[in-house]
């Protein structure tokens, strides 16, 4: 049987023992050697089997190489098609091992096989072909899946039978590989064995073998220790990561800063490419001129336990993007954002990728160096690019120098820069990448360069990214395009094996990546350890000083100034009820009267300068007019008819209205919300929204109510009796108004220029003086002068006619109701108390207690549960006082975590030390299915 039918039975039938036979092994080969780890074997049956057919190294077309190139899963000196006849005896030589009776069945049924047996070869062939066609699909579109599955085989406990049978099937490989063709094979010789391997050509396939592990990242015989390393190393760098975010919280001081792995290179170098090589997406930005302005920081977060692969921007609350494509147009525009004028910018894109399929590792990328100023790019761009590189490029941070195969090391400005911070080479990783751009051996040389040495190495890479376009193109893996092109470049030359002391791969650059950056990190915990200290130590004491420990949370803030503010409304609803709101609109109503009073009866002012007209009707008579006078009676009538059809309804629920939402206004300013606009604007907006909504239902309800007074208005003794004192005390009010105004008058320009201005125009208005244009001046009195006379007339005759009312109310005509025609305030005040108490009613259930009882559920609902942690925050630090607090609380607190972190991490790394190597035999951990 040939190779690949081997391959496939071992990899696609059931698992079963495979006893080797006397003519295909040597008999001094030993029947059962010590049996072979699985996860040992599944890289070289990965190599030319059915499973990956893709990564065997790439044979020449000529006669020797058949001979001379064999995998360690093919078998050799089988090159003839295969024959069913050749094949009979042996397998009757071993069906005569088996019983009797199922041995016999099945020979009396072998003479019809092989009857058919020349009609179904080709068929055969074509299903074992298509079988191998079928499997190297399903293994290159379900990798991800088969090294999940691989790594819980090997954690799976194998039974004795499955090792023993696996171990026959490794002597079976091996011998049929490496002690010649079984017997009826081409070349074989009398004694049953093959011809002797040209030494050239087992050194070859070895070296060939040796290059497809590393680029894999196999370490055969190693791979249980190397596991529990990786295992160790995740566990270090994942919690220094956590510790690093933390501290990025606290921030201010340098000492606090963990390393990261700065990515440099100039614009053709590929550092895109390798940088989504190692996170297996393409997400960053793309364009033909420069669109890196502001440095990347990626944080990678490996996921095991989760199929989800997403990205998020901590600082834009943006949440889980699971579309790349729209990580990579959010970095975009993150970028363009950025002006012209300002070429680049040092503050940093804050991103993390969450996957199974990354490690943990710390990632900074920055713009590319300019070799070439293009014409639209400002002179200063190439310094600013420098400089904020050497930003970033200092100790502690690990430095990823990117360099293009086809451009020399001595003109990689990746490298120039690098040796300016680091002379030595001892935190710079020299990445090569094009590398099928060049001749295999001066790639290899430049891997091997020693002109330019790094203490941690060259890695050569060839990350050609599959073409973006087409139906599947955001479901394309880009590592797994990136690696099976890798496989198919590196596998077949032997200058990239192992052996030729060179590192290739993507792979492998993950695992340096993460070899660095951990021993990176490992040396700095110490030293931030210590920073973390003496920064908590400052911490602590500056918040015992300032507030005695006293802890304080924006939510419990938030609780308590509610709980405060609540409490004063409280004691608002007890002393705001129905007697004040029946004092605010008595005192509206007195003002409307006032006016129609003056209106209707009292002097009106005067703009002209003429002589005046005498009246029909004078104010002086009201007292000894006839009850039958139809003039006053017509007067009172229209003025109670005014009062009463002033739309009441609305004006009292206005009244109210804005008296509640003064009240608010004044308990904001009485309470701590006084310093939070946010908040301010939540309550101010509770009390709007139910006065609003129970407004137009108030004043119509209102209005409805006090319709029978729009027609008749009875009146008893009582009420009149009260009115006539409120009457009184109305007008003295006004009548000390009045004089109040007349003083400051006469206090403005003078009681001399005054009087004399005042006797000028009553001289016109009584014709004892001509009369005067609008707008002329008298003789030694300017126009200015006799405005403020005539005011000075209008304040003194309005006085007079209010203490002659005065004196009327005051007389026994107004003693009783009968006289109202003679008496319009008292009967003007009576209809203002009954209009006031039916309102104040109304106004009280439908207004005022749904008020007291909707506001606190609405301010509840602004202020309360429905703010999100965001809100709260920002509401807290709207007050400078309170996000002091806050801020250096929350200090305190980022460092004790960070410190505490710290700790367990020191302790780890102790026991680790103290362990050694002894972790060898382990289960693998998670990267065993990750690499």
């Amino acid at each position: 049987m040939s190779g690949r039918l081997l391959a496939s039975r071992w990899a696609a039938g059931p698992l079963r023992r495979i006893r080797p036979t006397t003519s295909s092994i040597s008999t001094s080969t030993t029947l059962h050697p010590p049996t072979r780890a699985y996860s040992q074997l599944t890289p070289y049956t990965n190599a030319a089997g059915l499973l990956r057919h893709h990564a065997a190294p790439r044979l020449r077309h000529d006669t020797l190489t058949a001979q001379r190139f064999r995998s360690i899963t093919q078998v050799p000196a089988v090159v003839r098609p295969i024959s069913f006849q050749r094949a009979l005896p042996k397998l009757f030589v071993k069906f005569v091992r088996i019983p009797a009776a199922f041995g016999g069945a099945t020979i009396a049924g072998l003479a019809y096989v092989n009857y058919k047996v020349q009609e179904a070869g080709n068929w055969t062939m074509g299903v074992i072909n298509d079988g191998k066609e079928m499997a190297s699909g399903l293994f290159n579109s379900g990798k991800d899946a088969l090294g999940g599955m691989m790594s819980s085989i090997e954690e799976f406990e194998r039974p004795d039978w499955f090792a023993k049978m696996q171990q026959s099937v490794n002597d079976a490989m091996s011998g049929l590989g490496g002690s010649g063709a079984g017997k009826g094979g081409d070349g074989e010789g009398e004694d049953g064995k093959g011809p002797e391997e040209d030494p050239g050509t087992k050194k070859a396939a070895t070296q060939a073998a040796a290059a497809t592990a590393s680029v894999l990242g196999y370490s055969g015989g190693e791979d249980d220790k190397q596991s529990a390393r990786d295992d160790q190393m995740m566990v270090l760098t994942r919690k220094m990561i956590e510790i690093r975010t933390i501290l990025q919280k606290v921030g201010q001081t340098g000492a606090l800063t963990l390393p990261s792995i700065v990515v440099i290179g100039s614009q053709s170098s590929g550092k895109s490419s390798v940088l989504e090589a190692i996170v297996g997406h393409e997400f960053l930005p793309k364009g033909s001129n420069m669109v890196t302005r502001r440095p990347i920081e990626l944080t990678l977060v490996n996921t095991p336990d989760s199929n989800v692969e997403y990205g998020e921007f901590p600082a834009l609350n943006l949440g889980k993007i699971t579309d790349f494509s729209n990580i990579q147009r959010t970095l975009t525009d993150l970028n363009l954002a950025v002006p012209e004028k300002d070429c680049v910018s040092d503050d940093p894109i804050r991103l993390t990728i969450y996957s199974k399929n990354v490690p943990d590792l710390s990632l900074i990328d920055l713009p590319g160096y300019i070799q070439i100023s293009a014409m639209d790019q400002p002179e200063e761009l190439k310094a600013k690019i420098f400089q904020l590189c050497d930003k970033y490029i200092q100790p502690p941070n690990v430095i990823l120098a990117v360099s293009a195969a086809d451009v020399d090391l001595a003109n990689s400005t990746a490298l120039r820069a690098s040796r300016r911070v680091d002379p030595r080479g001892e935190r710079t990783i020299g990445v090569i990448t094009k590398m099928d751009l060049v001749d295999p051996d001066r790639g290899s040389n430049i891997l091997k360069d020693k002109n330019y040495p790094l203490r941690l190495g060259y890695v050569g890479v060839v990350c050609k990214t599959p073409q973006s376009g087409g139906l599947f193109s955001r479901h394309v893996n880009v590592l797994s395009a990136i690696t099976k092109n890798e496989n198919a470049y590196f596998g077949q030359h032997p200058q990239f094996s192992g052996e030729a002391g060179v590192t290739v791969g993507t792979y492998s650059l993950r695992r340096k990546l993460m070899e660095v950056l951990e021993a990176t990190m490992a040396q700095s915990l110490q030293g931030t350890s210590d920073a973390i200290h003496q920064e908590l130590e400052e911490a602590a004491y500056e918040f015992k000083v300032q507030y005695n420990d006293r802890p304080l949370t924006a939510e419990t803030y938030l609780a308590e100034s509610l709980d405060s503010f609540k409490h004063s409304f409280k004691e608002f609803t007890e002393l705001f009820g129905r007697p004040q709101v029946r004092m605010l609109l008595k005192q509206e109503l007195d003002q409307r009267i006032l006016d129609i009073l003056a209106q209707r009866y009292w002097n009106k002012p005067f703009s002209d300068l003429k002589k005046a007209r005498p009246e029909d009707h004078p104010l002086s008579e009201l007292s000894k007019v006839e009850p039958e006078e139809l003039y006053w009676h017509r007067k009172l009538d229209g003025s109670s008819s005014a009062l009463t059809k002033l739309g009441i309804g609305r004006l009292a629920t206005n009244v109210v209205a804005n008296s509640l939402s003064t009240q608010m206004d004044q308990l904001i300013e009485a309470s701590t919300f006084r310093n939070h606009p946010f908040a301010k604007k939540a309550i101010q907006d509770s009390a709007n929204t139910i006065l609003n909504e129970r407004f137009y239902a108030t004043s119509d309800q209102v209005e409805n109510c006090i319709k029978p007074y729009k027609f008749e208005i009875e009146v008893d003794d009582r009420e009149w009796a009260h009115s006539r004192e409120n009457a009184q005390r109305l007008l003295k009010d006004e009548l000390k108004a009045c004089e109040d105004a007349y003083k400051r008058l006469r206090d403005q320009i003078g009681g001399k220029k005054l009087g004399s201005a005042m006797a000028f125009v009553d001289k016109i208005r009584t014709g004892r003086a001509p009369e005067m244009q609008e707008g002329s001046e008298a003789l030694g009195f300017s126009q200015a002068m006799l405005e403020k006379g005539r005011e000075g007339i209008f304040l003194r005759d309005r006085a007079d006619i209010i203490k002659m009312r005065m004196l009327a109310l005051k007389s026994k005509g107004c003693a009783t109701k009968d006289n109202k025609y003679s008496c319009p305030e008292i009967f003007m005040d009576v209809v203002a108390e009954k209009l006031t108490s039916t309102a104040v009613l109304f106004l009280n259930v439908e207004l005022l207690s749904e008020f007291y009882y909707n506001f606190p559920r609405e301010l509840d609902l602004r202020l309360g549960r429905h703010l999100s942690q965001a809100q709260i925050e920002a509401f807290a630090r709207e007050d400078p006082k309170i996000r002091k607090h806050v801020d250096l609380q929350q200090r305190k607190q980022l460092l004790e975590l960070a410190l505490q972190k710290m700790d367990s991490l020191m302790a780890l790394e102790k026991s680790k030390k103290a362990q050694g190597d002894e972790t060898v035999g382990r289960t693998p951990g998670r990267w065993g299915g990750f690499f």
